[in-house]
């Protein structure tokens, strides 16, 4: 290629080279949802299958960065000062390691500890009481409740197991658990105690009572993300939650009944008219005006 001809570099490229590097990344991550967003509503299933393996496969590779950050930070520090794990997490190590088909080797190795640990860990599983080494986080002193967490366990390693799928799984093993007794245990999960320590409950200083159906209205809007989340490094993204970062979702319902009375998407949010429309267009849908309608804060 002629000397003359050749484009010249910028003079300032390298100081901001750190953030070039943010931008594309960013631009990519868009570009990738626009397509995304396309091929979803496309008529066309092999279509719709190769976008979303293409999009778990982008999950899978952020995640995988993700995890070596943090396995190259947790390595630089000294056996000796990193925390243990707790009896819990043991447990579930040593689940994960049943579900993955890991060696005591590659075990240790994911999780920066010795083989001897692994070893003492699977020689001491069956330890009861508060002291024990390993342990579940609800003592498993009954045998529904050791089902309940061997039905949870299986969901957690194995997601792509459904309902049906888990009680197949256990009659094979002897045990028979009919479909809908999994779905209550998997909804069991998160305990109330939990539930309440995450989130409290506020009282409510006046309550309101329905008399009928169609007396009063839950009305709220929220943000839900797309997967290009709701973060871009430049203004004025950074701060923009629409379209295509997010979704705006109105939705009435009905009090007494628990009924879906409206519902309605937008792609950025809706001004007062839009949401009058919204309510207007509720009102002809069920053929009833409410006397109280209540309205819920926005969240993210």
């Amino acid at each position: 290629m002629p000397r003359s001809t050749r484009l010249p570099h910028p003079t300032s490229w390298s100081k901001a080279a750190h953030h070039s590097v943010l931008h594309a990344i960013s631009v990519a991550a868009t570009t990738l949802t626009h397509a995304w967003s396309r091929v979803a509503s496309s008529r066309q299933a092999l279509t719709r299958r190769a976008a979303e393996l293409d999009r778990v496969h982008t999950e899978v590779a952020l995640l995988s960065e993700e995890l070596a950050l943090k396995d190259e930070r947790w390595e630089r520090v000294p056996p000796h000062r990193r925390p243990h794990y707790r009896p819990v997490q043991r447990l579930r190590i040593l689940e994960l390691r049943a579900a993955r088909g890991w060696s005591v080797q590659q075990t240790a190795e994911r999780f920066h500890v010795s083989e001897e640990t692994i070893a003492s860990w699977m020689r001491r599983l069956d330890e009861g009481g508060e002291a024990g080494l390993v342990r579940a986080e609800e003592p498993l002193n009954k045998f529904p409740d050791f089902v309940a967490h061997l039905v949870r366990s299986l969901k957690r390693t194995c997601p792509a197991l459904g309902k049906k799928k888990i009680a197949q799984v256990l009659a094979r093993a002897g045990l028979h658990l009919g479909v809908s007794t999994v779905g209550r245990m998997l909804e069991r999960e998160t305990s109330p105690r939990d539930v309440g320590a995450e989130m409290p409950v506020e009282r409510e200083q006046r309550s309101t009572k329905a008399r009928a159906p169609n007396d009063v209205w839950h009305v709220d809007l929220t943000i839900v993300p797309t997967a290009a989340g709701f973060w871009t490094p430049w203004f004025p993204y950074a701060r923009l939650l629409r379209w295509p970062f997010a979704w705006w979702v109105a939705v009435a319902v009905d009090h007494a009944s628990r009924l879906v009375v409206g519902l309605a998407t937008f792609k950025h949010r809706p001004n007062s008219t839009e949401v009058t429309s919204f309510l207007g267009a509720a009102i002809e849908r069920a053929k009833a005006t409410p006397r109280t309608i209540i309205v819920g804060r926005t969240r993210g």
